[in-house]
């Protein structure tokens, strides 16, 4: 597989356009129903770009990187040339949720990795997932991804529906944590860049470690109660935010305390 047609303007679509037309691969259309994001996806890719399904270019694989709730409208609508591969780039979506079409040939490809309009990334450090019902399809669906990505896994739905649930709990919460406490500092007239040097060493010791719970520390690893009751008395103000404070410490203690017992 050579020819390549992205099918949305979204941001994994806007990072998968840059990695495919750097690879050597032919990106050869941008199918997008929003004009003006799919001129841009287009132009950073340098390819041609249609709202027109009935001017959908010819290919071997069409990628659909469009919402979890779209895709199997977009696979359904779209005319898909006889024998070519229908892929999409979800990681809680099922594969047959891809309409089981005797003309096309269905896969999942999933790289896990956020994604964020205008920030282009290393595509090649990003895990990529496959997944296909097609057992004569699995070479070549490897041999395309690994074109874009070094380190390419194949996983069934059940599986990849974890990684994803991992990766929501791994960088979305972890980001919204990173905004929360923007919010309490910004409350203490202070800027949020005091506390980004302690944001890159807790990631760095975590990517440095065999797991995340070996460099666990504050007050809820340590079981200080008289810490954490002073911590919530600060958010007496916000009864949602103390509550999400109390789960999480008491998630530490139970996750570091069984962590502990396992490496006795």
């Amino acid at each position: 597989m050579e020819r390549a047609v992205i099918i949305g303007s979204g941001n994994l679509a806007e990072a998968l356009a840059r990695a495919v037309a750097k690879s050597g691969l032919k990106l050869v259309q941008i199918f997008a129903r929003n004009a003006a994001r799919g001129q841009q996806v287009a132009a950073l890719a340098a390819t041609q770009w249609t709202s027109d399904p009935a001017r959908l270019a010819e290919a071997d694989i069409y990628l659909i990187a469009v919402s979890d709730r779209a895709v199997a409208e977009a696979a359904a609508s779209l005319p898909i040339p006889a024998g070519a591969v229908v892929a999409h780039t979800a990681g809680s979506v099922p594969l047959e949720a891809l309409p089981d079409r005797p003309t096309t040939r269905r896969a999942v490809f999933y790289p896990l990795q956020t994604f964020t309009k205008g920030r282009e990334v290393d595509f090649s450090q990003i895990p990529v997932f496959l997944e296909t019902d097609d057992e004569a399809l699995r070479p070549e669906l490897e041999a395309f991804a690994r074109r874009l990505s070094r380190t390419v896994i194949w996983a069934d739905s059940a599986c990849r529906a974890k990684a994803h649930l991992a990766a929501v709990f791994a960088c979305n919460f972890v980001n919204h944590m990173y905004a929360v406490g923007e919010g309490i500092v910004r409350s203490a007239g202070l800027p949020f860049d005091v506390l980004k040097p302690l944001l890159a060493e807790t990631a760095a010791k975590a990517l440095d470690a065999a797991s995340p719970a070996d460099v666990q520390t504050g007050p809820a690893v340590r079981n200080d109660t008289g810490t954490r009751a002073r911590h919530c008395a600060l958010l007496d103000d916000d009864l949602q935010l103390k509550n999400i404070y109390s789960i999480i410490s008491n998630s530490i203690w139970a996750v570091s305390y069984t962590h502990l017992r396992a490496h006795e």
